[in-house]
């Protein structure tokens, strides 16, 4: 087999999110149609137009680390480490010597390590200057996870964080399959990572009008593809896939959950926040990735939708997937997991990729909750409030960002 034309599949995954702290919990929670979303609890939201979000509680990085190497790390870090182990563990890999050299990390990120900078801020304007902590600089950088995980697992492989909104994890795993597929690693730690709820997050969506103010019941409150949706719900988490070359995989005997089919990538080049008229640039990136996936659309049996809950994303969306679905997009489920997860900004690509492959290999769709008064422009089957049994064997997996970006991952039952 040709370097250019390598498969690629998963072999491990790991979660840390509103709804669980591993894969089984947040399994479990979304199939039940669980959301994870409340109150804020990390600060007083009280002057916020937004007082709720989905917090990760109960996370304790130092099951994963030593209290040392815990300070050295930003929340959005520190959740990371903890998805990137689990999905070493599950992979049952081991890094030495044999596969070091081609082993790499890809973490994707939207807002890096802002907590830790607000909170030094203080300290700065306080105390001055001389009393900011000496490892400011590398735990507030974009690739203090991937540098982080490449420490701990010894990876010497490629190794970089990207940034692209809320894609970036979704090309951190395009870009992992890229690398494997074309000879330049045998084994990629993919995924991303985000920790935004602080006080100048919330801040900054609601100066923007991007969050969901229903305060008055805030699990109720992100409403994908439903005519009273008003925003998104900021979630914090971390998702990883262990990525490999199909050889490698089955010559160590991993276990294979699923094949990673194709990635593409568009821009819009339309608005810094609104997406394109009627979807363009996302449906852009749909064609491409049945186009490099060499399927028809009628072997796609799940959409899983970047479904934000805002006004202009869920319609753009829909009619994105209808333009390149035509009318089989009607029979084709489609869901939102943000419904219950929130938006996990540059990490919900990664978490929604797992939940992807999740589906395969259960057999079950999760729903999209909260949706009880169907947009009439949002008029596709998207699994309303109760997860659905079905056989699914491909999934398209849909990130669509501020900025214009557009970004699909397609992955497919593994068989050989």
């Amino acid at each position: 087999m040709s370097n250019n034309h390598q498969r690629v599949v998963v072999t491990g995954m790991g979660v840390v999110c509103a709804v669980g702290l591993n894969i089984t919990e947040t399994w479990e929670a979304l199939i039940s149609g669980k959301s994870g979303i409340d109150y804020i609890s990390r600060f007083d939201p009280t002057p916020f137009e937004t007082k709720f979000a989905a917090e990760v509680k109960g996370f304790d990085p130092l099951a994963y680390v030593s209290r040392k190497e815990a300070h050295r790390m930003d929340r959005f870090t520190q959740l990371a480490v903890a998805a990137s182990l689990q999905a070493v563990n599950k992979a049952e890999l081991k890094i030495d010597t044999g596969n070091a050299e081609e082993t790499g990390v890809f973490i994707g990120n939207s807002v890096c390590g802002l907590l830790e900078v607000s909170d030094q801020f203080k300290i700065l304007n306080e105390a001055g200057p001389r009393r900011i902590s000496p490892i400011l600089a590398p735990t507030m950088t974009g690739d203090a996870p991937p540098v982080q995980i490449s420490l701990l697992l010894g990876t010497k492989g490629p190794n970089f964080s990207l940034s692209s909104a809320c894609s970036s994890s979704s090309d951190a795993i395009g870009h992992a399959y890229e690398a494997i597929k074309h000879g330049q690693a045998k084994i990629i730690i993919a995924g991303g990572t985000e920790a935004p709820v602080m006080p100048i997050c919330v801040a900054a969506f609601n100066a923007a009008r991007a969050l969901s103010t229903k305060n008055s019941s805030p699990q109720n409150a992100c409403r994908p593809f439903d005519a009273e949706r008003d925003g998104f719900v900021l979630g914090e988490g971390a998702a990883t896939l262990i990525l490999e070359r199909l050889d490698y995989a089955l010559e160590r005997g991993a276990p294979i959950l699923a094949e990673m089919l194709a990635y593409s990538a568009t821009s819009d080049a339309f608005h810094i926040t609104q997406p394109s008229p009627n979807g363009a640039g996302a449906a852009k990136a749909l064609g491409m990735a049945l186009k490099k996936a060499g399927i028809s659309p009628d072997e796609v049996d799940y959409i899983n939708a970047h479904g934000t809950a805002t006004q202009l994303n869920d319609t753009a969306e829909t009619h994105a997937i209808k333009s390149v679905f035509g009318e089989l997009a009607y029979r084709i489920p489609t869901s939102s997991n943000k419904s219950m997860t929130g938006h996990l900004l540059g990490a919900s690509g990664a978490l929604e990729a797992v939940i992807s492959i999740l589906t395969i290999n259960n057999g079950i769709i999760p729903p999209t909750i909260n949706l009880n008064n169907p947009d009439p422009e949002c008029d596709l089957d998207y699994v309303p409030n109760k997860a659905r049994t079905a056989d699914v064997n491909t999934v398209v997996s849909n990130s669509f960002g501020f900025g214009g970006h557009n970004s699909v991952l397609v992955f497919r039952r593994y068989s050989e």
